[in-house]
């Protein structure tokens, strides 16, 4: 993974890419790749409108690809030093092949992000999102992320977390949820 943020007094940038593989008994268990970007444009010290856009791929799940973007407003609650927890909500556009099947439908998207930076050695993170389809929200995404990162050097870390992503309505002949555990090593530019 590689994950890039930039805040500014009225700008916050963050990018990121992924990808996972992996194989037991020579057959593939992982294989998923993935990009995000989003800018949050800052009104005041805590509102701020975003543009999201974000790519995956999953050959486990039987998605070819899923692309999104779309715009929407966030409020920070808590903007301190060491704890930060935000809200959004917007539309957006989803556009992905999975299975056999091509999809394009208008979404709408509620997320939440929460940190706290216990000290300069060690934080904590969750992030959680609902993605449904406009007309039927029955189809929809859940995507949930829960870790700690604690500092070993000045450029290295260890992060241990879990991702859990759900989807309402698979691929035929996949599972609804997918939760991996991660423990990896980070080196800090």
């Amino acid at each position: 993974a590689l994950d890039s943020d930039k805040k500014t007094p009225v700008n916050e940038y963050s990018l990121g890419a992924s990808g996972a593989y992996g194989s037991q008994d020579s057959q593939d268990n992982v294989n998923n790749y993935g990009a995000y970007g989003q800018w949050n444009h800052l009104f005041s010290d805590r509102l701020y409108s975003y543009v999201r856009a974000e790519a995956k791929r999953d050959l486990i799940a039987d998605l070819d690809y899923r692309f999104s973007i779309g715009p929407g407003a966030g409020y920070y609650w808590i903007k301190g030093t060491n704890t930060t927890l935000s809200t959004e909500a917007g539309a957006g556009f989803q556009d992905e092949h999975l299975g056999a099947d091509y999809n394009s439908f208008a979404t709408f998207r509620l997320a939440e992000n929460f940190e706290h930076k216990f000290n300069d050695h060690a934080r904590f993170w969750q992030k959680a999102e609902w993605i449904p389809q406009v007309d039927q929200v029955d189809n929809y995404l859940v995507n949930f992320e829960a870790g700690i990162e604690t500092t070993l050097t000045k450029t290295i870390s260890l992060k241990t977390f879990v991702i859990d992503n759900y989807a309402s309505r698979p691929a035929a002949g996949r599972l609804k949820n997918d939760v991996k555990l991660v423990s990896a090593l980070t080196y800090n530019f």
